[in-house]
């Protein structure tokens, strides 16, 4: 493999045009489609295999026309003061209300408060249900203006009046903080590299990259019904391993050219070595994200295989646009250790280890200082490293999972405030009700068996109100609505929704009817038990392919062995700081969580899936310099100084940025985009530099020798792939005592 990068390497920088027109225009065609595709539609949430999306089909097979999955909408009124919704002025400004928000043509259906018994008790809140024909997010903008007009008629009358559910949803925004990641990801790269244009590269090269991935999602948004949080995600990890992707190809370049070598021959080096590593780095991520693919819900899918799509762009970019660009940029990119206009100081050891002091000897680097320290105390080092990760876990013990709803908005949101608002009227249960589908298909009396259900139902616990059954018209199947006395995210919810399940396989056994339950709390229960199912087959999945792929890249067992089981102690305890933030409170305020609440219960197989893949770039970056170095005979301990030695700096450079692009996705509007990117950002910090910095080189200083050991057979077996770069000895050094003359003037 290294034979083949380093003359693609070569050829990119000798066809530079070539290469930077195929790019360019494959910009310019995503862009295009994106511009010229019609407005995403409906996104579908269908999770198959669960009972709650098979009552949803049924209910779309046996109560047709009905807009199941129209966007809906309830306005709540609350009366002034002293005052009750009953009385005659706040009851004409209902009725104007209700009147005006039925003269739409999107609009399905509007339920008069007075004539459905939606008034409170104590008669001081009562709410308007608005159905509509087409979703949320197809709902024009006079039909959104005209709900909140009706509503805004009615606060001029002296009521007070909030909007709940889903036809007032907005696409979310990432906010300023994006742009402060990328620019704290610019800083770093100047300081790393100590030039502009060095700097300007992965920058440039990573921005492509996204631009082709996010504008191709735009494009087969509608098609493929993909969210708008697909392209988000697709942005937040392309850029984060574009720009890593891109950085260790240009350092290795200027490493290169400071042992002498002449431009095209560095660009070919440097894309053979360190663009090896980000094959399979970019491979370990593409795996981890496509294998959500394994939790059989269609939006995770959809997110994995786009966000895939985008890390796989970003590799093909950094082994052809990086070397091009190289070759434009000339003599203005600089050999590591040359003096740095920029910083006004010579830059010696920034990538090669040493910096020379006058009339003194070499004077080692941070990296390869630390190197040494672990190496000597490696037993210390390895105990604080487990046990500070360990400590971080422990919030993980209480990790609770749920769905985000309208209880979950900001109290600033109208949305939230109608959920308070229907809490305070009706009891927290009514903003998660339960719909109890019955199929009384083969019985011989269907009416009687949806009386048998409704009174077995009304005999549960936690039970607040339970309606009569609404059959449809065959009169083989009919709707009961289930209020718990609950809140929708409580245990107490999920005990009903399983003891309305119980009782249905009861009544089943001895009618022959089939009694489901569905909704969106009903579904968010069975989603949450769907993920927590799939996430040990996924986890063996993934790290079981990501391990076959590391003994592969390093020829060792116990190396790709260390690496998951370091991954798991990062991954735990960044699951730990997002239950002590989001779930617990801290520093909610400094991460701008307004509501805290059960952690979102996709969360964590997606950081399984993508810390994974992202904690194997470190891995690979950094270890593949100590496997070179031991493969060219130096003993395992000064192999890991000099890994440490020529990675650790760029390999910081490379965490920081991560970071700083994860963490600008933390100013989101959508809470699941917020909770990935603090996720992502705190997992990289945990991963590169408690993990990858501290405990691998502990352990590998440990076992010494046996931690290249490779049984003899299974050496014979495995391809070898050279990613140390074994294959390029000798290639191209006719060419390097001059490009050492050139490289000097």
């Amino acid at each position: 493999m290294a034979t083949f990068l380093y003359r693609l390497g070569r050829l990119a920088f000798r066809r530079r045009h070539f290469v930077a027109l195929i790019w360019v225009a494959l910009l310019t065609l995503a862009g295009v489609g994106a511009a010229s595709a019609p407005p995403a539609g409906t996104t579908s949430f269908s999770v198959p295999g669960t009972e709650a999306q098979k009552a949803f089909d049924l209910l779309e097979e046996r109560f047709p026309g009905t807009s199941a999955d129209g966007a809906t909408a309830r306005v709540v009124f609350k009366a002034p003061a002293g005052e009750k919704m009953t009385d005659a002025g706040n009851k004409a400004a209902v009725e104007a209300a209700v009147f005006d928000l039925a003269d739409g043509s999107e609009v399905a259906s509007v339920a008069d408060p007075y004539a459905g018994n939606a008034v409170s008790k104590d008669g001081t809140i009562a709410y308007a249900s608005v159905k509509y024909d087409v979703s949320g997010m197809e709902l024009k903008d006079s039909t959104k203006d005209a709900l909140e007009d009706a509503a805004q008629q009615a606060r001029d009358a002296g009521l007070t009046v909030e909007i709940g559910g889903d036809a007032l949803q907005a696409v979310p925004h990432t906010g300023a903080t994006e742009i402060i990641g990328i620019a704290v990801a610019a800083v770093v790269l100047v300081i790393t590299f100590g030039s502009l244009v060095a700097a300007g590269l992965p920058l440039l090269t990573a921005l492509i990259g996204v631009g082709i991935g996010v504008s191709s999602i735009t494009a087969l948004a509608g098609a493929l019904e993909l969210g708008s949080t697909t392209s988000i995600l697709a942005m937040m990890i392309g850029l984060a391993v574009g720009i890593d992707y891109a950085l260790f190809i240009v350092s290795r370049y200027r490493a290169e050219l400071a042992e002498g070598r002449e431009r095209e021959e560095a660009a070919g080096r440097a894309v053979g070595t360190a663009g090896s590593a980000v094959v399979f780095a970019g491979l370990t991520v593409v795996i981890a994200l496509v294998g959500l693919a394994v939790v059989n819900i269609p939006m995770l899918t959809k997110m994995g295989i786009a966000a895939a799509g985008t890390v796989a762009i970003a590799v093909v970019i950094a082994l052809t646009m990086v070397p091009a660009l190289l070759g434009y940029a000339g003599r203005r990119v600089k050999p590591a250790g040359a003096k740095s206009k920029l910083l006004g100081r010579t830059r010696k050891g920034a990538d090669e280890g040493a910096e020379q002091p006058e009339g003194g000897q070499p004077k080692a680097n941070l990296g390869t200082r630390w190197a040494r320290f672990v190496v000597r105390r490696p037993l210390a080092v390895l105990l604080l490293g487990v046990v500070g990760l360990g400590a971080a876990a422990v919030p993980a013990a209480s990790l609770e999972l749920g769905l985000p709803d309208d209880g979950s908005q900001p109290t600033s949101t109208t949305q939230r405030r109608a959920y308070d608002l229907l809490s305070e009227g009706f009891g927290p249960g009514f903003n998660g009700p339960l719909m109890v589908v019955v199929d009384a298909k083969g019985s011989d009396a269907p009416q009687q068996v949806f009386t048998d259900v409704s009174d077995e139902i009304e005999g549960l616990d936690d039970v607040m109100a339970v309606t009569p059954p609404q059959p449809n018209k065959g009169g083989d199947t009919a709707t009961i609505t289930v209020v718990p006395d609950s809140k929708p995210s409580s245990v107490r919810t999920e005990d009903l929704v399983h003891a309305i399940r119980d009782a249905g396989g009861d009544i089943e056994a001895d009618t022959g009817a089939e009694t489901l339950v569905t909704g969106s709390t009903a579904m968010n229960i069975d989603v949450s038990q769907k993920l927590n199912d799939a996430l040990l087959p996924y986890l063996v999945l993934v790290v079981g392919l990501a391990f076959l792929l590391l003994i592969v890249v390093f020829r060792s067992i116990l190396v790709p062995l260390k690496a998951a089981l370091g991954f798991l102690l990062s991954v735990m305890a960044a699951l730990g700081a997002v239950v002590a933030v989001f779930q617990w409170g801290w520093l909610s305020g400094l991460m701008g969580v307004e509501e805290t609440g059960p952690v979102m219960s996709m969360m964590p197989i997606f950081m399984v899936g993508v810390v994974f893949g992202l904690a194997m770039d470190y891995e690979v970056f950094l270890v593949t310099r100590m496997r070179e170095a031991y493969v060219h005979g130096e003993q395992p301990g000064q192999a890991v100084v000099t890994g440490f030695k020529h990675g650790a700096r760029v390999v910081t450079a490379a965490a920081v940025i991560m970071m700083a692009v994860f963490a600008g996705f933390i100013g989101s509007s959508e809470s699941m985009v917020k909770m990935i990117g603090f996720g992502l950002a705190i997992a990289v910090f945990f991963d590169a530099f408690v993990v990858r910095m501290a405990i691998v080189p502990a352990v590998l200083a440990l076992l010494g020798k046996k931690a290249w050991w490779l049984p003899k057979w299974l050496d014979r077996a495995l391809p070898d792939v050279d990613v140390e770069g074994e294959g390029l000895r000798g290639l191209g050094d006719d060419d390097k005592d001059e490009g050492r003359a050139l490289v000097r003037t």
